[in-house]
């Protein structure tokens, strides 16, 4: 499902983010990203997405090489992909419901179906009954759970989180990694980066573990 090949990644001015890093991440498969700030974790999720693109090897995706894609293919690449930022980058002027029914909008979803699918997104992650509310009137694991409702609302066959539990307490960050969890075992592919090694340790999965750009 996802693969890297020896994949480096050097920025302007010569900050080598990622070095020759290789693994291989298989359908349905829930997988850890740790390591020490800088190490390179975010750089590598958003090679996924093509947010950012590999200075060498290959970075592979449902069988696409996603280093390779056109601009215009990219749009079709990320529908199948959800992606978790810490920062949620949420919109404050649209209330819940309408924030999980945007992407709808850009894939083309009938009205009707954007709107069952949308809901169904928000039950899923336990906001159905705030769907009028506006971000701001949401906590900060509840802000997460609805970034997480808007990333899964296209039924993405991968979910990747960078730091999805950062800044939130204890219970917070345990029931948002329960919801990447229980995507996993529907069949999601997910890989989440963490420096959370308590959270780590209560899943039972495997672990990449990013120094200076190299998995150790």
């Amino acid at each position: 499902m996802v693969s890297f090949s020896a994949v480096g990644k050097r920025y302007p001015g010569g900050q080598e983010a990622l070095k020759s890093v290789s693994f291989s991440l298989e359908a349905g498969e829930l997988a850890f990203v740790t390591g020490r700030s800088g190490a390179g974790k975010s750089t590598l999720l958003k090679l996924i997405p093509a947010v950012e693109r590999p200075t060498s090897g290959s970075v592979i995706v449902n069988g696409q090489n996603v280093g390779a894609l056109k601009r215009a293919a990219l749009p079709y690449l990320r529908r199948n992909i959800g992606v978790v930022f810490q920062d949620q980058k949420l919109l404050y002027d649209r209330n819940v419901f309408d924030i999980v029914m945007l992407p709808l909008a850009f894939s083309g979803q009938p009205p009707k179906e954007a709107a069952r699918r949308a809901r169904a997104a928000l039950d899923k992650v336990g906001l159905l009954a705030r769907e009028k509310s506006n971000p701001i009137q949401l906590s900060g694991g509840e802000q997460q759970r609805l970034a997480i409702a808007r990333a899964v609302v296209n039924r993405p066959a991968v979910l990747i989180g960078d730091e999805p539990t950062a800044n939130l307490d204890a219970e917070s960050a345990a029931l948002i990694l329960d919801v990447f969890v229980g995507f996993n075992q529907v069949g999601v592919t997910v890989l989440i980066a963490t420096h959370d090694q308590g959270l780590i340790g209560r899943y039972g999965k495997r672990v990449l573990r990013l120094e200076g750009g190299l998995i150790a």
